[in-house]
């Protein structure tokens, strides 16, 4: 027996990732999902190897007082409700992104995890994957000595051939190209610059392809972030390109640049005319299943059982790349440059 029930919170593509996940790790295993669809109790609980109890009821989900955790994994504009909800009820938390549709809600979001001094993990797990595990490393390193810009850019066509095409077109759903998936490729702009970021600008459009104009906000975004320092990077979230997915990292440092999965360094004696490899799994895909949710939960229970906060990804640290995309999406609508 495991020590940490967990109950999921809306059974769509996103809770098809976690369960397994959580299921894979040593501590966990998932106990409930709370869903507004029917399903069968006996049927997922043969699928995914634990047992698992149905409530269509949330607070009937939350009032069971041995489940320990939830994950949410419902719709982005539930997120905040059902969060605060949880935290109430005494849970531990797993959110998926974005947080939120709002800075508001961000912040009541972050008052009602403080009163209920529960622990958090939010999904930015691509700090958990190779190439980041290992980008940070090189630059832990000091391999490629002070990063003065760095960009990473998130290239994905999320259209109807894409299971959450139906609600991420919507304004109140998707809320915007940076929220929508674009905030992956800012969080990871975050962990490998470090620091403060002061103000960005921010500029969005859209797509003039018949059925990618279903959007109602603006689905490309191209922002400029400025940092407390004066290092500068950069951030495009494309969800309406037709093209294969492409997660773009290019850091520029004193001392060498990293594109990708390659770099130069001064301080190796490399050939500065050709790239050297990094063996590293880039993050090549939009597919949840290919994502390290099973590293990052096994951190998060690690993390609880000892009484620590999530390392990496706790709300805390996701709400500062949320501060920054409600800036750079102010921007956007506004024409002009938002301090953050």
């Amino acid at each position: 027996m495991k020590k940490y029930n967990v109950g999921i919170i809306g059974y769509g593509w996103a809770a098809t990732a976690h369960i397994p996940a959580i299921n894979a790790s040593s501590l966990a295993e998932v106990t409930a999902i709370c869903s507004s669809r029917p399903l069968d109790a006996a049927a997922l609980s043969t699928q995914y190897g634990s047992d698992i109890t149905v409530y269509t009821s949330l607070d009937a989900m939350l009032a069971n007082p041995d489940i320990h955790a939830v994950s949410v994994c419902s719709l982005p504009n539930q997120h905040a409700a059902q969060t605060i909800k949880a935290a109430q009820a005494g849970k531990h938390l797993i959110l998926e992104k974005p947080l939120c549709l709002s800075l508001k809600d961000l912040r009541a979001m972050q008052q009602a995890v403080k009163q209920a001094q529960v622990k958090t993990c939010v999904c930015f797990e691509l700090r958990f994957s190779s190439q980041f595990v290992t980008t940070k490393a090189v630059l832990d390193a000091g391999l490629l000595g002070e990063i003065h810009y760095g960009e990473v850019d998130y290239y994905h066509g999320i259209g109807p051939w894409y299971g959450q095409f139906r609600w991420n077109v919507k304004k109140d759903a998707g809320g915007s190209a940076l929220l929508s998936a674009g905030c992956h490729a800012l969080d990871a702009l975050l962990l490998c610059m470090g620091g403060e970021v002061e103000s960005v600008s921010s500029y969005a459009i859209g797509s003039a392809n018949k059925v990618l104009k279903a959007y109602e906000y603006p689905s490309t975004s191209v922002s400029i972030l400025r940092f407390k320092d004066g290092r500068v990077g950069k951030v495009t979230a494309c969800i309406d390109c037709l093209q294969p997915y492409y997660f773009h990292t290019h850091l520029v440092g004193s001392e060498g640049s990293l594109l990708d999965n390659k770099f130069h360094s001064t301080k190796l004696g490399l050939n500065k005319t050709k790239w050297s490899e990094l063996s590293l799994k880039l993050c090549d895909s939009g597919d949840v299943s290919d994502h390290p949710y099973t590293t990052q939960f096994e951190a998060f229970f690690n993390a609880l059982a000892a009484g620590k906060d999530m390392p990496l990804t706790s709300l805390d640290v996701a709400a500062k790349t949320h501060e920054v995309i409600f800036a750079a999406d102010k921007s956007a609508a506004t024409g002009k440059p938002v301090k953050i």
